[in-house]
């Protein structure tokens, strides 16, 4: 069992080609356009004022409160990490099942890790992915901000950019509560490595001082800002995703499957056997996700160009024809 999204260089080891869609990891395959970058990008340090400039866009697009703090790094991931040294270890409950890297992080610092159905009280530390990854589910942010204080809570909203409204940035500003966004799914740009911590000043200060110095690029506090800035091509992929997604699910139908949740970035569907599923999909050249944790459950992004989806919508009408 494959234990994450990506390394789509397995696909080829395994099975030989090189015409692999990778549609294992919910990352938009329609990218935003980089710009153009300047040498200074490449071969300076990054400055105080990139840095300054970019968080300025992750505020205004992010909709943050002037109360909160937000720290850029090399992806949501480089936080997951840095997350649970902020408190001594204690008990974390983490609403799974759910990426399984937040499990991971607090574990490797001492923690003692619990599954929850779902946020209660009762923790030093709580953790919930906003809409959840991999099937989708979506908690009020409010009460899930509430529950800070005494507990540390990380509400991570790495695909959060395709359901706005259900950000807790608007709670921000009090301690103990944190809020992570990932950059590279949305826009499509996860080889920037790049995301945000947004909290508490103090919360937020203290996972600077263990990121260290230069903890996100140059290239990528640019392309960063410009990415952010674009609400235009925000809006319009926000858009196309939500139009798409139902093709996917069409196509998934005729293979037999049934959705059983997901976001306009990737859907989650209940299968006969989700290791024959998979195997199929390689067969059609298409790597996916399935989970250890489940025997019939399997995960696909959505194909970006009309060439995916040809080869997508293939792929699943063969298993169907088996």
């Amino acid at each position: 069992m494959r234990d994450h999204g990506g390394d789509i260089d397995r696909a080829a080891r395994a099975w030989g080609g090189t015409d692999w869609i990778d549609l294992s990891t919910g990352i938009n395959r329609r990218p935003y356009p980089v710009p153009d970058l300047s040498p200074a990008h490449w071969h300076a340090l990054p400055t105080a004022s990139a840095l300054d400039a970019l968080v300025d866009g992750a505020r205004k697009a992010y909709g943050l409160p002037e109360a909160a703090a937000c720290l850029p790094l090399a992806g949501a991931q480089a936080a997951i990490q840095l997350i649970p040294r902020l408190r001594p270890p204690g008990r974390v409950g983490i609403v799974s099942p759910t990426y399984n890297e937040h499990a991971a992080a607090f574990a490797r610092e001492g923690w003692q890790v619990r599954d929850i159905d779902a946020p209660q009280p009762g923790f030093d530390a709580l953790v919930v992915v906003n809409p959840n990854n991999p099937d989708g589910r979506c908690h009020d942010p409010e009460p899930l901000a509430a529950l800070a204080g005494d507990c540390l809570v990380v509400i991570d909203e790495s695909f959060g950019d395709v359901a706005p409204g259900l950000s807790a940035a608007r709670c921000l500003g009090r301690a103990s509560l944190l809020v992570l966004r990932s950059f590279g799914k949305f826009y499509g740009l996860a080889g920037v490595r790049l995301g945000f911590a947004c909290g508490a000043a103090a919360d937020i200060g203290a996972l600077a001082e263990a990121a260290g110095p230069w903890a996100v690029s140059g290239p990528a506090l640019e392309i960063g800002r410009a990415a952010l800035a674009d609400m235009a091509w925000a809006d319009a992929t926000r858009a196309r995703l939500r139009a798409e997604a139902p093709r996917l699910d069409q196509a998934a139908g005729t293979a037999g499957w049934r959705v059983v949740g997901g976001t306009d970035l990737f859907r989650l569907y209940e299968t006969p056997d989700a290791a024959a599923a998979q195997d199929a999909l390689d067969r059609g050249g298409i790597w996916s996700r399935a989970f250890p944790w489940s025997a019939r459950w399997l995960r696909l992004g959505l194909p970006g160009s009309e060439a995916e989806w040809v080869q997508t919508e293939a792929a699943l009408r063969a298993i169907r024809d088996t």
